[in-house]
């Protein structure tokens, strides 16, 4: 299962007057990206933590961390692992007492609680199959070719279309234009 890290936060504009963030997970040496739509609570949650910016109180996710440990839990990884009708799905893999015990959890929260714990994210394959962007080298989508080449080959409109939601974010990504990204270079 392929171990993502948190590239970055963006916003994507919903219209002229709306915002939607995005957390940006990147496969851990590669150039494949899986942009996920998180609450704006939660993209500050994350960022909190990504630029190390000290809170007076704790906030939910600290709250959860905390919890965890006085119940004897540790967390051990989050797993996005499955994507349905355009939703994330995620868990939180605990061990509790030497047993292992998984939670489910929306990717946000997971995604939070794994940056204040400091533990392993990752994706399951078929996750990244179906919504992961490979970007070339001037930061335009690409897709692996079908017939097992490994050459990169251009998305076409009909793999766009099948994204439904993240088409149109997919269309204009680029890296580069997205503006300040809080980052989390490991």
């Amino acid at each position: 299962m392929p171990e993502m890290l948190i590239d970055s936060i963006r916003v994507s504009p919903i219209d002229a007057q709306r915002y939607q963030r995005v957390v940006i997970l990147k496969q851990k040496n590669t150039n494949k990206y899986l942009p996920i739509w998180i609450g704006p609570a939660e993209a500050d949650a994350i960022a909190v933590k990504l630029q190390d910016v000290q809170v007076p109180r704790p906030l939910t996710h600290d709250l959860l961390g905390t919890v965890i440990q006085a119940l004897g839990a540790v967390l051990r990884r989050v797993i996005i692992w499955d994507l349905s009708n355009d939703t994330f799905f995620a868990k939180l893999v605990l061990e509790v007492d030497g047993k292992s015990v998984e939670v489910d959890s929306r990717p946000s929260d997971a995604l939070a609680l794994a940056v204040r714990i400091k533990v392993p994210i990752f994706a399951e394959q078929s996750v990244l199959d179906k919504a992961g962007i490979l970007l070339d080298e001037k930061g335009k989508p690409v897709v692996s070719d079908r017939q097992g080449s490994g050459e990169a080959v251009k998305v076409t409109d009909e793999e766009l279309n099948r994204l439904s939601a993240f088409s149109e974010f997919i269309q204009n990504l680029d890296m580069e234009d997205l503006g300040p990204a809080e980052s989390s270079k490991k």
